[in-house]
């Protein structure tokens, strides 16, 4: 059956690697829209030269340009990327947040319900099968000690005005889904890596500075713990929740790839000393630099992915180690 799919920010880190791998199937049509913010990179976009394809220019938070687009391209399909997600853009420039993650995200939900429902639970002909995926983030959950796992059930707690903006969305998705019966699907993610990742970002700055022989900043003492899945491990999941999740549901993705931000920085910097040595035959390492922890900032999160695992068969086909290897030669290609 043909379908028209919506992805939001499919220039970003995440979003073109989505477009990429969603690009390949049959039967679609695809339309990216994007605001074209600094996180974003037409560039980053490689789609099937078979698929259906539409690049639209704007802004989530332009409600009529919103609703335009869901009845001019008969939009099925939501995949909702387009948010800002920097923590410390957060903390500098908060209502940014405020605009793009709660109120672009009522407006997608608002012209779904518009375009797919007559009255609550009541769909139009034709759009029985649509469904909303929305895309979040594991910092809704908050900091995590030495030990323990965010869980779908783990209550939210978040600490940043970043991850408050995501948690707002997060319970918008799930009152249009209570309220209306607007079919959605929440996925919860853990950090991303991976190919087409902006700069500002903690393993491309890490890789950059490396590069460019400069100091690599680390936070603190390095010892903040984050869950690292790769991101097309991730858009593979994405993808599983939007074919088969449960309506209503909630669905973490995570790789089970718990590592220190410092032995992150360490282990950059051994793969570029064997496979890109610096000419004076000191290491990489010697240019990692401490510097002032943001304020806020979580200890460790971790994340519980058996759910999609035993209900929808999803596995991470990556581990840190072999991801980062391909990551690491991306961005050497790139800055080369």
């Amino acid at each position: 059956m043909f379908k028209s799919v919506l992805v939001t920010g499919g220039a970003g880190f995440i979003g073109s690697n989505y477009l990429n791998y969603k690009s390949k199937e049959e039967n679609i049509k695809i339309v990216n829209l994007d605001n074209l913010t600094y996180a974003a990179n037409l560039d980053n976009i490689k789609i099937n030269d078979n698929c259906d394809y539409t690049f639209i220019e704007g802004d989530i938070c332009n409600a009529d340009l919103v609703q335009k687009i869901f009845l001019e391209h008969k939009i099925d399909e939501v995949v909702h990327f387009a948010a800002e997600s920097h923590v410390d853009n957060s903390i500098t420039n908060p209502g940014a947040f405020i605009d793009t993650n709660i109120v672009g995200t009522f407006n997608l939900l608002q012209a779904a319900y518009k375009s797919w429902m007559d009255a609550p639970n009541v769909f139009r002909e034709g759009k029985e099968n649509s469904k909303f995926l929305h895309v979040s983030t594991d910092e809704v959950y908050g900091t995590l000690g030495r030990t323990g796992l965010f869980t779908e059930e783990t209550s939210y707690a978040p600490n940043s005005p970043y991850s408050a903006s995501k948690a707002s969305s997060d319970m918008l998705v799930r009152s249009y889904f209570h309220t209306y019966g607007l079919p959605v699907v929440t996925t919860n993610c853990s950090n991303n890596y991976g190919p087409r990742q902006h700069k500002e970002k903690l393993i491309p700055t890490i890789i950059r500075k490396a590069i460019f022989q400069e100091n690599i900043p680390i936070y603190g003492d390095g010892k903040n713990i984050r869950d690292w899945l790769y991101v097309l491990d991730h858009c593979k999941g994405i993808n599983l929740v939007l074919e088969k999740g449960k309506l209503g549901e909630t669905y973490n993705i995570g790789g089970k790839n718990e590592r220190e931000n410092i032995y992150i920085a360490k282990t950059i910097c051994e793969i570029l000393d064997n496979i890109k040595p610096l000419e004076s035959q000191k290491s990489y390492s010697d240019l990692i630099t401490f510097v002032k922890d943001r304020p806020g900032h979580d200890f460790r999160y971790a994340i519980d992915a058996s759910k999609i695992e035993n209900e929808l068969g999803w596995f991470a086909e990556e581990n840190f180690e072999s991801g980062i290897e391909k990551t690491i030669h991306w961005y050497l290609e790139k800055h080369n």
